[in-house]
């Protein structure tokens, strides 16, 4: 396994990947690596010959300094999890290579309607710092497909949709949320949750299964309204509780063909995200 920290030592690698006809998958990630990165990785390694794993955390994304300074920096546990998974490389830029003028200055890339809503509301800002440095990853990398997660549902819809209108040439993949035994959905946050709090995260999934199972076209607000209600009785502080088409995030009609619920939620200081898709009965 190759490790590379400058664009144009990956970039080399990369072309010569290419001359011999190897495909190349992305995965990219912030560090702090779970099960739920594993199974990217596991997924991406059937998807193309050649993986590389990015390992950045990316400070535009962050609407608040503190957050960035206190998502949890594990290079060095990172490198060795991902060495037992027998892939190709590893890309660990430092700041000033991804952002060489400041990340003041840099341009931003922006997807309108899908990133206003939702996490758009309440973290203004934090997708065009996602598409920015997702876009800057793929010119740099030009893999043939790329890997993120369910568990960032939106994100995964705005990636999809950057990836389609600036015509990159790469086929976006859908791993599954990965969840520990009681439901929870894995995640690097989960780790600021205290033992009381880390006991009733739980409930987050259990709120949007009951809301699948209970799903009326005709009483949405409701079942929106009884999410909230449920995961406020266990003192969670709602954000959002929604059910959206799973296509677009626009309301239900009658031609939708799937929808999904998605919640986000803090549970003390730490903020919870989750979303359950589910065809249309």
């Amino acid at each position: 396994m190759k490790i590379f920290s400058a664009c144009e030592a990956i970039r080399d690698h990369i072309s010569q990947c290419k001359s011999a006809h190897e495909s190349v998958a992305l995965v990219p990630t912030m560090g702090n690596l779970h099960d739920g990165h594993t199974s990217l990785i596991e997924l991406a390694k059937t998807k193309a010959t050649k993986v590389i794993v990015s390992i950045f955390i990316n400070p535009t994304q962050f609407n608040q300094t503190s957050d960035y300074e206190r998502y949890p920096r594990t290079l060095n546990d990172d490198l060795e999890k991902i060495r037992q998974l027998n892939i190709d490389a590893i890309f660990t830029p430092e700041l000033d290579e991804l952002y060489p003028q400041g990340t003041t200055h840099t341009p931003r890339i922006s997807v309108p309607q899908l990133a206003e809503s939702l996490e758009g509301q309440f973290r203004p800002g934090h997708f065009d710092g996602v598409c920015t440095v997702v876009c800057k990853l793929f010119n740099i990398i030009v893999p043939d497909v790329a890997v993120f997660g369910a568990k960032d549902y939106q994100q995964l819809l705005i990636i999809k949709r950057m990836t389609q209108d600036l015509n990159f040439n790469i086929d976006i993949i859908c791993g599954a949320t990965q969840r520990e035994a009681d439901g929870l959905a894995m995640s690097s946050r989960n780790t600021h949750l205290s033992h009381t709090q880390r006991s009733l995260a739980p409930k987050l999934f259990s709120a949007l299964q009951q809301t699948k199972d209970q799903f009326s076209s005709n009483d949405i607000k409701t079942l929106e309204e009884k999410g909230a209600a449920m995961l406020e009785k266990y003192g969670f502080r709602v954000e959002y509780f929604s059910i959206l088409d799973a296509e677009n995030l626009q309301p239900i009609t009658q031609g939708t063909d799937n929808a999904v619920v998605l919640v986000a939620a803090w549970l003390g200081s730490t903020r919870l995200i989750d979303n359950l898709l589910f065809p249309m009965p």
